[in-house]
């Protein structure tokens, strides 16, 4: 990697992602390899030039970048390599690591493995693992070599131990489709809330070239398969990534085929060759389908699904009155700085205890400190809203007085996601038929990868949303996106009222619109159906 004026935003983040990976795997601090992570995203993220901001000794100026990170960013910038990361890559053996995770085994033991077999490459080991040499590692007995040759061998598409968040998952195809002047595909094009399947479509009459810079990026430490036109690689953490060079006249038959699923590509048949993918469903005789909708089996007209401009404006996010990171006025600007004409500061309440929560005094100085704001970004409009925790018997964490001065009331349940259907389900249709309650926040309660959804009874509080005038929230966070497309489709087909929101505890959280759009549209959500795509004047209407 050059230095000077070529070193791009997303080169430098690559190389931070790299290093937090390594620092990872070499069993550094869990918060440091974060930090350098988040840096990353930051960076990737940021329009400013980061190379010119470490020149001019303002790169301390964005958030998360403190002295460790400044001099590391220093020394990229300047040399176009940061020590330390050269030597955890020639220590830890990344291309061994990574096709230790793509055969299902950790870290620590893909670097025993090597050193017991001798060797460091994707093509060492599998020489190895040819001779026999496998039985001869300390832990290896003849049915875990067997599977090891199988995995080596396997003809399916290899897929990671654990899905992938969607946002990461964007965040690596678009950086490797970025290098290459590739398009991506697999599960992150159709938007998965938790993806598996990786892949990029080139354009290239001359494959070679690509394969051979898809090898050398940063996100890839070992290649386990290649053939003419294609190769699948791994990054450091076990992920399987598929590049395809597609010739000109099939670039669009391709992207059909990488973007999947598998379920849906099966049943359109064979394929024709086409140039764009608008060509192949032509020749098919049938609608273009949008690459959220094609999960299942579908040839018919969709709907005109809703569009990430259409959003007017974002109706659940945080402070530092609670939890977040961005002031009243510093959440608002960012908002209108995105097109938007209203924003809810939606902070929680004091019974969520895990983080800081407001009180009735509480929210009224923030009433004061909205009004300031409102004064400066009008016609721009903060609303005064709040985040309610649901308390076990289905009151709420406010009193009536309090929450009848608000615009905005998201009711929500924090402790207590195990509880049986029946007594979750009591307790939030009981919250739902409070006057001042105007959104269900994440009702499902999962955290992906983490903790499953609720046992909330979705039927009951749809009939309860449509007496009631309460809509249900599409959560943003990468983490969440609850409700999840099924219920979507759901509360669409119910007629309930939908709003799709970031949950947004930083500026930089407000992008995560696009990721509630997009559930949305998997969700075969309109705009219609979408309540924050319309104006203030008709949301602020209450018909209860």
């Amino acid at each position: 990697m050059a230095s000077g004026n070529g070193t791009s935003n997303a080169e430098i983040a690559d190389r931070l992602e790299s290093f937090a990976s390594l620092l990872d795997l070499a069993g550094s601090s869990y918060y440091t390899a974060r930090a350098y992570r988040r840096a990353a995203e930051m960076i990737r993220e940021t329009k400013a030039p980061i190379a010119d901001l470490v020149r001019s000794g303002r790169v301390r100026e964005l958030r998360g970048i403190g002295p460790g990170i400044e001099a590391r960013l220093r020394e990229l910038v300047e040399t176009g390599r940061i020590a330390e990361l050269d030597e955890l890559e020639s220590e830890v053996s990344p291309e061994l690591v990574g096709l230790g995770q793509f055969l299902g085994f950790g870290p620590k033991r893909a670097v025993e493995i090597g050193r017991a077999l001798g060797v460091r490459t994707v093509e060492e080991f599998r020489e190895a693992a040819a001779e026999g040499r496998l039985s001869s590692v300390p832990g290896i007995g003849p049915k875990t070599e067997a599977k090891l040759l199988a995995a080596l061998a396997r003809e399916s598409r290899p897929r990671p131990r654990r899905g992938m968040l969607l946002n990461r998952a964007r965040a690596l195809l678009d950086g490797i489709a970025q290098a290459l002047g590739g398009e991506i595909a697999g599960d992150p094009r159709r938007w998965r809330d938790v993806n598996e399947v990786f892949a990029i479509v080139c354009l290239g009459p001359h494959p070679e070239p690509l394969l051979e810079r898809f090898e050398r990026l940063p996100q890839i430490v070992s290649v386990v398969e290649r053939s003419e036109r294609r190769a699948m690689g791994v990054t450091v953490e076990g992920v399987p990534v598929e590049l395809m060079v597609a010739e000109p006249a099939r670039l669009g038959t391709e992207l059909v085929r990488a973007t999947g699923s598998e379920a849906y590509v099966a049943a359109l048949g064979a394929l024709p060759d086409a140039a764009d993918e608008e060509g192949v469903y032509r020749a098919l005789g049938i609608p273009f389908c949008p690459p959220e909708l094609r999960e299942e089996p579908f040839r018919g007209e969709p709907p005109i699904l809703v569009g990430l401009e259409e959003i007017r404006g974002d109706l659940h996010v945080h402070t530092d009155w609670s939890d977040g990171k961005a002031t009243v006025l510093e959440m608002g600007e960012a908002a209108l700085g995105l097109g938007y004409e209203y924003l809810a500061i939606c902070d929680h309440t004091r019974n969520v205890r895990v983080v800081p929560g407001l009180d009735a005094d509480d929210v009224r100085r923030q009433g004061e400190e909205i009004a300031a704001a409102n004064e400066l970004l009008a016609p721009f409009r903060i609303l005064r809203g709040i985040e309610c925790d649901i308390l076990p018997d289905g009151s709420l964490d406010l009193p009536d007085d309090v929450l009848a001065e608000l615009d905005w009331v998201q009711a929500s349940v924090h402790a207590g996601q195990r509880a049986p259907a029946e007594e979750i389900t009591k307790r939030t249709v009981e919250a739902m038929g409070h006057p001042a309650v105007r959104c269900l926040s994440h009702p499902k309660g999962r955290i992906i990868n983490h903790r499953p959804e609720n046992a909330l009874d979705l039927e009951r509080v749809f009939e309860v949303a449509l007496e009631t005038g309460v809509a249900v929230e599409v959560n943003g966070l990468p983490d969440r996106l609850d409700l999840r497309d099924v219920h979507v489709r759901a509360a669409v087909e119910a007629g309930v009222p939908v709003v799709c929101s970031t949950d947004a505890h930083s500026v930089r959280g407000l992008g995560n619109m696009r990721l509630s759009v997009a559930t949305a549209r998997r969700g075969w959500a309109t705009a219609t159906n979408i309540l924050n795509t319309r104006p203030l004047s008709e949301i602020a209407e209450r018909n209860r």
